[in-house]
């Protein structure tokens, strides 16, 4: 990767200053995530190096591999970002420092229990793909109620995941209704918008945009 990091590190800051601009926002407000699946520990070590601290990664299995080169890293935290079933909840437990893709009262007591200091998100389906996961927009309010009942979970928002488009205006009604649901629960924390289309999440509201292929290129096949 070498230059080539560096080099799109640089052109994806451009792009999120330009559209905080866009819209009056301050660059702090929103968190690049880099999304490290199906790249080795050594992308997350150099990425590491050029500043980077937050880290996604879709699978528990995966970064169960990576997490020894990677768990010591000071001031380092990882995210999953990837569906998560119940039978997994205490490995990834363990392993991450936020959980964004919460859906159900369940999960949330299960990881509540582990009795480890948890960042939690709540995956919201807002598509009718069969495919998508999440919570349904109006059970959000009884989620919201269960996971602030357990005491180790801390609630930093709701994310989402729109339909794959190469067009990402088709993306933005999504971004803008995760926005006003956040609204509406009092949750400004908003895990939205990839490569592609993270201008227009960030013009709606993103407090955190999920980005992999233009920072590390093209996934690498899984074995």
């Amino acid at each position: 990767m070498g230059a080539g990091l560096s080099e799109n590190l640089a052109s994806v800051e451009e792009r999120i200053l330009a559209a905080c601009a866009r819209r009056g926002r301050r660059r702090e407000e929103v968190t690049l995530l880099a999304v490290t699946k199906t790249f080795p520990a050594e992308a997350i070590l150099e990425a590491y190096e050029l500043g980077l601290r937050e880290f996604g990664e879709n699978y528990v299995q995966e970064f169960e591999q990576k997490a020894p080169l990677v768990r010591s890293l000071a001031g380092a935290r990882f995210h999953l970002i990837g569906h998560l079933q119940s039978n997994k909840s205490r490995r990834a437990g363990e392993l991450f420092d936020v959980i964004q893709t919460v859906d159900s009262a369940k999960l949330a007591r299960r990881l509540d229990a582990l009795a480890r200091p948890l960042e939690v998100m709540i995956e919201v389906k807002l598509s009718p793909e069969e495919a998508k996961a999440g919570c349904a927009p109006e059970d959000l309010p009884a989620l919201i109620e269960a996971i602030r009942a357990c005491p180790n979970l801390r609630l930093a928002g709701l994310m989402t995941m729109p339909p794959w488009s190469d067009d990402p205006e088709l993306s933005r009604p999504y971004f803008r209704r995760l926005r006003e649901l956040g609204e509406k629960h009092g949750l400004p924390g908003l895990s939205m918008g990839m490569s592609h289309d993270l201008e227009a999440a960030i013009e709606e509201g993103a407090t955190v945009v999920r980005v992999g292929t233009a920072l590390f290129g093209p996934r690498r096949r899984q074995e």
